[in-house]
């Protein structure tokens, strides 16, 4: 194992410490905050087709963009497709089930989004970000090999004490263009 990826495990597990140590309550009321500054931004207000995510219990909670936004807005969500991310189309009335990690998932049967170009915005998830945008995943590398295919604004979401000084950097590591 490289130095990097040792880095990477200890910062994983610190942040994930931090989590611990904040409520549910505060981290509910910390994700309609960021919810609330994601809908000002000019980039989500022009948006057509926004790439979200559904949440981990210790992630920003997207549920209410999910809500509020379905039927205004075409919103994808990613679906774990062996190493790879697909990006389906969710409605509220989207079938939803858990995936291996307990992510929840538009299922089998609704159709795949392909064209990457009409993406207009894409919030991105992450155990930790630094100033420059880089991001600490969990480890499978999933959006480092989406964010390549975006050419769209990607903005990183995370909640305060997610915030880094420095991130180690490996050369396939995609840091997002902005983080809030």
């Amino acid at each position: 194992m490289t130095r990097c990826s040792e880095e990477k495990k200890a910062l994983r597990r610190e942040i994930r410490q931090r989590k611990q140590q904040v409520s549910e309550a505060e981290k509910a009321s910390l994700s309609q905050q960021l919810c609330r500054q994601v809908e000002q931004l000019p980039e989500w207000q022009e948006a057509r087709t926004v790439l979200l995510y559904h949440a981990l219990s210790d992630e920003v909670s997207t549920r209410e963009l999910l809500q509020r936004w379905a039927g205004q807005k075409t919103l994808l969500l990613p679906v774990v497709d062996g190493d790879d991310l697909l990006l389906k189309p969710y409605r509220p009335q989207t079938a939803m089930s858990p995936n291996q990690w307990n992510i929840l998932e538009p299922t089998a049967d609704t159709e795949c989004f392909s064209d990457y170009q009409a993406i207009d915005l894409a919030l991105i998830p992450g155990m930790a970000f630094d100033k420059d945008g880089h991001r600490l995943g969990r480890g499978k590398g999933y959006y480092d090999r989406l964010l390549p295919r975006l050419s769209c604004p990607t903005i990183g979401i995370c909640f305060p004490f997610q915030k880094v000084e420095k991130i180690p950097v490996e050369p396939w590591d995609i840091p997002v263009q902005r983080v809030l």
